[in-house]
C-alpha cells in the first residue's frame, strides 16, 4: 500500500470515528486531517490524528483522535522568545485518553509503551481522563498520552501552537504531518 493510500485510509478512519460521535467536519475539514507519525513509521503505535480548527499568534483549537493504544510520544512545548511556551487544555469527548505529566509515578499505570521506547518515557503521573473530563497542561511541562481500549476524542484548547518547536524525549522523533494534499 503507498504512503499516500495509507494516509487517505487514516483520514477515511478518522473522519468516521469522529462523524459517529457527532463531530462533523467540513470536506475541506476532512482533507486536511493530520496524519503524524512522528517519523517512526509506527503509525498504529506511536502516531496522532489532529483537526485543526484555528491556529493564530494568540489561541488554537484542535481535535487530537487517537486509536486503541495509540501514543502521542513525551515531549514539551518550549519557551520561544517573551513566549512561556503553549498552555494546552484537554478536554476528552469520547473514549479514554491515558495522561501522563510529571508528578509521583503511578504504581500501575494504564498505559503500555512499547519495549524498544521505553527510555523515552521519563514522566508517568498518570491522568485517566473519560468524556466531560479536562486538564491543563502548563507551558514547557514534559506529558504524553495515550488512548484507551476504544482510542480517545480529545479536544484541545491552547495558546498558539507551533508543532515543529515541540521538543521530544525521543531524539528519533521527526514532527512532521501528512494530508493527501501534501502527498
Amino acid at each position: 500500500m503507498s504512503d499516500r493510500t495509507e494516509v487517505v485510509r487514516v483520514q477515511q478512519r478518522t473522519a468516521t470515528l469522529l462523524r459517529e460521535q457527532g463531530i462533523v467536519l467540513s470536506p475541506e475539514e476532512e482533507a486536511a486531517i493530520e496524519v503524524a507519525d512522528f517519523g517512526l513509521g509506527r503509525r498504529e503505535t506511536i502516531g496522532l490524528q489532529l483537526v485543526v480548527y484555528i491556529n493564530t499568534d494568540r489561541y488554537c483549537a484542535k481535535e487530537l483522535v487517537l486509536f486503541p493504544g495509540q501514543i502521542c510520544p513525551e515531549h514539551r512545548h518550549p519557551p520561544q522568545g517573551e513566549n512561556p511556551g503553549k498552555e494546552e487544555t484537554f478536554r476528552c469527548r469520547w473514549g479514554e485518553v491515558y495522561l501522563y505529566v510529571p508528578g509521583a509515578a503511578t504504581p500501575t499505570p494504564r498505559a503500555f509503551v512499547p519495549e524498544d521506547k521505553r527510555e523515552t518515557f521519563t514522566v508517568w503521573h498518570e491522568h485517566v481522563l473519560r468524556p466531560g473530563d479536562q486538564y491543563t497542561i502548563p507551558p514547557n511541562t514534559l506529558h504524553w498520552f495515550q488512548g484507551g481500549p476504544k482510542g480517545a476524542i480529545v479536544s484541545e484548547f491552547s495558546s498558539a501552537s507551533d508543532d515543529a518547536s515541540d521538543i521530544f524525549s525521543d531524539l528519533n522523533i521527526v514532527r512532521s504531518q501528512r494530508t493527501k494534499s501534501e502527498l
